[in-house]
């Protein structure tokens, strides 16, 4: 398919930007990539999203889609020719759902608070938080693996996307916090499977560098400062 058929707005750090793109390229479509600019919306994104105003928004053949979970599933049942995302199992796609939940709604915002913790009391007790979610997916990954490489068995699925996507900021997490969320003695099987994410010819150019990802972090951080102070 033709790139001008289909385009993407988002912003390269964003986690939920990298779900599509990671799912377009496995399923091998090419895309035109819009990016957005930090502290400015461009009017296509109001056009296409005028709900959320939000990234990432898929466009397909002048068709806007919104939510980074339901555009990879988009991409999966459209471009089905390629390698499936989704379990073809229904209890199998409906664990994967739920957890990829659990991902933005509970554990996702938990890691990202603690950039903003006030205290050190806070800032401890979000990291503990957070590396006890981690310790759950470990048990996750026993079970949706079973026994391979990816939550989706032998090849990338769903849940591989929904949690890969954070794997960035993990790292920066890990790096600007001086702590391990994902470790040999606690997490082997996510340790290992990071590394196969990571390194996947559908992710690896779109996963961006834990140092560039640091330096963005403290530039959001100045702007945000600079926003509320105005």
């Amino acid at each position: 398919m033709a790139k001008s058929d289909v385009k993407l707005i988002g912003a390269w750090p964003s986690p939920f930007v990298m779900r599509p793109r990671i799912a377009l390229n496995i399923k091998s479509v090419g895309y035109e990539f819009l990016e957005e600019t930090l502290g400015s919306k461009s009017q296509l994104l109001l056009e296409s999203n005028p709900v959320h105003k939000k990234i990432p928004v898929l466009i397909h053949d002048g068709k806007p889609l919104c939510e980074s979970l339901v555009i990879v599933e988009y991409i999966d049942e459209v471009w089905s020719s390629g390698p499936t995302i989704l379990p073809s199992d229904p209890y199998d796609r409906a664990l994967a759902r739920f957890w990829a939940a659990y991902l933005d709604e509970k554990w996702f915002p938990t890691m990202r608070s603690i950039a903003t913790a006030k205290g050190e009391e806070a800032r401890k007790a979000l990291i503990e938080q957070a590396g006890e979610g981690v310790m759950m997916l470990e048990d996750v990954f026993s079970r949706c693996s079973k026994g391979k490489g990816f939550f989706g068995g032998d090849q990338i699925g769903y849940l591989d996307i929904a949690f890969g996507s954070f794997l960035g900021w993990l790292r920066t997490t890990e790096k600007m916090n001086g702590v391990k969320l994902i470790d040999e003695a606690k997490t082997p099987s996510l340790l290992k499977w990071a590394t196969s994410f990571s390194s996947h010819p559908a992710v690896k150019d779109v996963l961006p560098e834990t140092e560039k990802l640091v330096e963005f972090a403290k530039v959001l951080a100045k702007f945000k400062a600079a926003s509320s102070n105005s």
